[in-house]
């Protein structure tokens, strides 16, 4: 049955393959395919940002969106994915696009658009370069400044088939990344908040094993500030992307967006330590508030307290005096206690969870202080991700974990961090509906978390719904400046799901020093791509990384347990058997 025609006002992208014609002289087949291939993922990338495919008619694509910024994040995200794609052909069949994107009147029929709007598109798609992509003046102007683009003006073009000139620009990210990304709009009311970094306390102990010290008072530092919704704190991991650096804190805040930073060191000798820490406006240098503290480590939370609460007082007025009785709030009154989960964390941390000691180390912090719920709610997400264990296992996690999840929201009902490490707990086990529960309360108690917002992201695409798991996932990535390395692993899971293998081995073939199962999951990819010699060479990169005890069909069963639809558990469980890895 023919639909009936509409008209109406949209923001058109097309899309045009260069030098077509060449590519197919140098092998028919192989053009052919890479042609559909690099369309098809263009499409993948239309529909994450909302926008609609029409057509694609050869060489050439048309889609279609309600705003002009989410036609410009599409395009920019598929050419900065797509140039990293052909790098890595062998060969010179390598299909690159152009792009134009305009507003116009069009009339949509049957699934194909014609009208003023595709015309002006594609003309304009003609003046981009390779890999390039040109915006009418026109759509131009409804794009949020704020957002990372930065404009050339072409100024204005004659051309084919209009009779009046068209302004042009060419659009371009203000900065490249590594690996693909899928960027969203910056979180509404961002820019207004007072931003601040805490970089790394520097150990000034003379040992290196007292570096989990430092490190460990400057997270609780930064987690204390992250409760605050109305202050922006950079992630941990952007912060810690500095330690060891001699920086220039103007240059440092730059690089991560901030007005505000905070720096200092820690030295602990015996049973004292003295904290140094200065607030420092990044923009002029001033020094707005500097302290130093010599204390008995007994005292060690009152410390973490006055610096958290100074910092408060003296920024902005935007900040709510109300604000300053919740820095008031510890897990432990017990330093000993502390001190054993600050080495539990480290080793935690540092180990990729494979490190026994780290459970010794929170069971002792437990054993001095029950009502630890912080080091309750670690050592359940110990037991969680000892699931996916290819060394050290736990035996009953589940039973072993459920004494701490109960204990952890005991004692830390109202605080995000133990929601979140449940949350994280019940996932690794399979149950949604509490993980869902609990990270989500996390996210509503500090919505500021770019971890949480990220585990959020994961389980969601674990439930099911892949597409809307990578909007928050993206939500996280911009958030945060230098990211979470282990965050890239779960974005690689999530396109995974989404079936884009290839953008997931981009991520993977970046990692640094990637765990072991890393080469498994990109032996699933390769699997699933038909390019059998290179899954056989990731899956045997996989086992000469491994002991002769390692038991990897357990490992792929549980791995696949936290898919909620069976499709997505079979996918990657057919993945690694295409592969070689089971039988």
């Amino acid at each position: 049955m023919t639909e009936e025609p509409s008209r109406k006002l949209a923001v058109l992208l097309h899309a045009d393959v260069i030098g077509s014609t060449r590519l197919v002289q140098l092998n028919e087949t192989v053009a052919h395919e890479r042609i559909h291939d690099v369309f098809q993922r263009c499409s993948q990338s239309i529909t994450l940002h909302h926008g609609t495919t029409h057509e694609i008619r050869g060489d050439a694509l048309v889609a279609e969106f309600s705003r002009a910024s989410d036609a410009v994040t599409a395009a920019l995200e598929f050419q900065t994915a797509n140039t990293i794609h052909n790098e890595n052909l062998s060969d010179e069949i390598r299909p690159a696009l152009r792009v134009g994107i305009a507003m116009g009147e069009v009339v949509v029929a049957d699934n194909i658009v014609t009208g003023e709007g595709i015309v002006l598109a594609q003309r304009l798609e003609q003046l981009a370069e390779s890999g390039g992509i040109c915006v009418q003046a026109a759509a131009y102007e409804t794009i949020p400044k704020r957002l990372p683009f930065e404009y050339e003006n072409l100024g204005e073009r004659d051309l084919k088939g209009f009779a009046e000139p068209v302004r042009v620009y060419a659009v371009k990210q203000q900065s490249e990344t590594c690996v693909p990304t899928r960027q969203i709009e910056p979180t509404p009311g961002l820019a207004e908040k007072p931003s601040i970094a805490v970089l790394p306390l520097n150990n000034m102990s003379g040992d290196t094993e007292q570096e989990y010290f430092s490190d460990g008072i400057t997270e609780d530092i930064i987690t204390e500030l992250s409760r605050f919704s109305t202050l922006y704190v950079v992630a941990r991991h952007s912060s810690f992307a500095f330690k060891g650096e001699k920086v220039d804190i103007k240059e440092v805040a730059q690089k991560l967006g901030v007005q505000y930073v905070v720096e200092g060191s820690v030295r602990r000798v015996g049973n004292r330590v003295r904290i140094t820490a200065q607030l420092i406006e990044a923009e002029n240098g001033n020094h707005i508030w500097a302290e130093r503290y010599d204390r008995e480590l007994e005292d060690i939370f009152a410390v973490q307290d006055e610096i958290t609460q100074s910092i408060v007082s003296v920024l902005p007025a935007r900040i709510q005096n109300s604000m300053r009785a919740q820095a008031l709030r510890k897990s432990t009154d017990s330093f000993s206690a502390y001190d054993f989960y600050l080495q539990g964390r480290w080793i935690y941390e540092n180990s990729a969870g494979n490190d026994p000691a780290a459970v010794t180390m929170l069971e002792k912090a437990v054993h001095i202080d029950p009502t630890f719920a912080l080091a309750h709610g670690l050592l359940a997400r110990i037991y969680g991700y000892n699931m996916f264990s290819l060394g050290i296992w736990y035996g009953d996690q589940e039973s072993k974990a459920r004494p701490h999840i109960e204990s952890a929201l005991k004692y830390g009902e109202n605080d995000p961090a133990i929601h979140a490490l449940v949350g994280s707990t019940y996932y690794c086990f399979g149950k949604f509906d509490q993980a869902h529960t609990h990270i989500k309360l996390a996210l509503q108690l500090n919505p500021n978390d770019v971890i949480t917002m990220g585990l959020y992201g994961f389980v969601l695409a674990c439930e099911g719904d892949a597409a809307e798991g990578w909007r928050w996932l993206a939500k996280a990535r911009e958030m945060d400046p230098q990211y979470n390395p282990f965050a890239w692993e779960s974005e690689a899971e999530v396109l995974f799901q989404l079936c884009d293998y290839e953008a997931a081995l981009e991520i993977y073939r970046n990692l640094q020093n990637p765990p072991p199962h890393t080469y498994t999951h990109m032996a699933a990819c390769y699997a699933h791509l038909g390019r059998m010699e290179e899954a056989h060479k990731a899956a045997a990169q996989f086992w000469s990384l491994c002991s002769e005890e390692v038991n990897f069909p357990r490992y792929a069963a549980n791995h696949a347990r936290i898919c909620k639809r069976q499709e997505d558990a079979d996918n990657w469980i057919e993945g690694y058997r295409k592969a070689g890895l089971l039988d």
